[in-house]
């Protein structure tokens, strides 16, 4: 019953602190032990990856002669594993008390680590599970991020963090990387650009809408500068949202052909999965 308590207790903790993220992640850019506290407990060996939302109904990506759905990504890893849980909810979102998007729709994890989860806040999946979870944070609107995130070893109490690899269905709202404009570069550089993505402004279609302002944009990238919508290409992690919400195709998401085997020969170097 030791581990059960543990995890409980940490939720919340979480829970409790979660709406001062903020603060507590502007202090890494202000402090060197404090940086280098947070990086060791939190994000050490971390390597996490924006996976693209485009559901603007789910339309396949056309590259090079190639088309593919952004989240085939994420399907080709699940298939992959042997070692599927899925969250019963989303931690940030029920700590947020979250009202735009489903507080149910909890994380994947994947890998051997998995198997440690405790059973009262996960269940063991199948592959066809994952996958459908998948597809129904694709409909609710939510942007894919995978990777190796030490945070979630740290909360559940379980290790090794190189056997767990976590696929979170993030908001623009709740999600626990809005802290990443306020996070030292050191840390917030973690988090990455899908290899090959490339997000478009098109000014000529843009009607000065706002849509893509009103705190869509997870990581700070979008802006109003002299009246016209700008897109800072270093800040933009490529989660797709703001294509979502443009209802003028002034926001466009291109692709290399490559990206899919990229992505998924990087996962599979920070986890255990079968070969096909």
């Amino acid at each position: 019953m030791r581990r059960p308590r543990i995890v409980d207790f940490s939720r919340f903790i979480l829970k409790y602190i979660f709406n001062w993220r903020f603060w507590i992640a502007e202090i890494t850019k202000k402090s060197k032990i404090y940086r280098k506290i947070i990086d060791t407990m939190l994000f050490k060996d971390d390597e996490i990856i924006v996976i693209p939302n485009t559901i603007n109904i789910n339309e396949k990506i056309e590259s090079e002669g190639s088309e593919f759905l952004p989240t085939d990504i994420i399907k080709d890893v699940i298939r992959r594993c042997e070692d599927i849980v899925i969250m019963n909810s989303c931690l940030c979102r029920t700590s947020n008390n979250c009202q735009d998007y489903p507080q149910d729709l909890g994380c994947i994890f994947l890998g051997p680590t998995a198997n440690k989860i405790p059973k009262h806040i996960g269940k063991k999946a199948t592959v066809e599970e994952a996958l459908a979870q998948v597809d129904l944070a694709d409909e609710a609107g939510l942007s894919h991020i995978i990777g190796r995130n030490k945070i979630d070893t740290v909360w559940m109490n379980i290790h090794p963090g190189k056997g767990l690899l976590t696929i979170c269905h993030c908001c623009p709202c709740c999600c626990l990387w809005k802290v990443y404009p306020n996070l030292d570069d050191s840390i917030s550089n973690k988090l990455e650009k899908l290899d090959g993505i490339n997000v478009k402004l098109h000014e000529d279609n843009c009607k000065q809408c706002m849509k893509c302002l009103d705190e869509i944009c997870m990581f700070d990238a979008i802006r109003l500068e002299d009246n016209k919508i700008t897109i800072d290409e270093n800040a933009c992690k490529g989660c797709g949202l703001c294509v979502n919400a443009c209802k003028f195709n002034a926001i466009t998401i291109d692709y290399t052909s490559e990206t899919i085997d990229n992505v998924v020969n990087r996962m599979e170097n920070l986890i255990e999965i079968k070969e096909l």
